[in-house]
């Protein structure tokens, strides 16, 4: 069984995806934490705004010795 979406939730992910983008494109590539600190949203907000992004083949991932940067493609 698929659960259903909040319209609310989606839009807000899709307006922090934004604000993610903009960030990304301004400050080029990031660790994830410091994306997570530096984006003015909740935590979970912003990964699922980076998950919004890749699905939609936004962003790229380099993994490091010990940490995840993303950066725009």
């Amino acid at each position: 069984m698929e659960a259903e979406l909040d319209p609310a939730r989606v839009d807000s992910i899709g307006t922090v995806a934004g604000s993610v983008w903009r960030y990304l494109s301004e400050s080029g590539p990031v660790t994830l934490s410091r994306l997570a600190r530096d984006v003015a949203a909740p935590r979970d907000l912003v990964m699922q705004a980076v998950g919004w992004l890749a699905r939609e083949d936004k962003v790229e991932f380099q993994e490091g010795r010990r940490s995840k940067t993303v950066s725009l493609k």
